[in-house]
């Protein structure tokens, strides 16, 4: 029995080794491009400050990675999170989408965070900052409504 443990325990331990050396992509610029959300909509500083706290890791060409990203298999969580965020919705190609798709995301913004999904619990649960309060949650959702009525 010891020693049956002992061959399952060195083989994930090789198995976790051997997956370190498949390394992920990651989400990086040093640029905003003139596509982005904020420059186009000449977003309030406030606002500004609460959407790329709570949502530019994700839904931007630029993610700021915890150390942790470097370690296999978080790194793939992260990297296929970011990856189904960018589909959704990228705040960097903002100025791309047609009116038509702006307001539809819109729309999905202002649903999401009235109804709690967004920012994800699973991203809060580490990055605590990215957490809405009460009174930031309102002025993004304020802001956004105002937007969306201009389309």
């Amino acid at each position: 029995m010891k020693k049956s443990l002992k061959i399952i325990v060195f083989v994930l331990l090789l198995g976790f080794v051997g997956i370190q050396f498949f390394p992920t992509s990651q989400n990086q610029s040093n640029t905003i491009p003139k596509t982005d959300f904020i420059l186009v909509n000449d977003v309030p500083k406030q606002v500004e400050r609460i959407i790329t706290t709570s949502c530019y890791d994700c839904h931007s060409n630029n993610t700021d990675y915890p150390w942790y990203n470097k370690v296999q298999p978080v790194a793939w969580f992260l990297e296929d999170h970011v990856t189904h965020g960018k589909e959704e919705l990228n705040f960097n190609e903002w100025a791309d989408y047609s009116n038509r798709r702006k307001n539809s995301k819109l729309k999905s913004i202002i649903s999401q965070i009235e109804n709690g999904e967004m920012p994800l619990w699973s991203y809060t649960l580490i990055h605590r900052e990215a957490k809405l309060l009460e009174d930031e949650r309102n002025t993004v959702l304020d802001w956004v409504s105002k937007l969306k009525d201009s389309l």
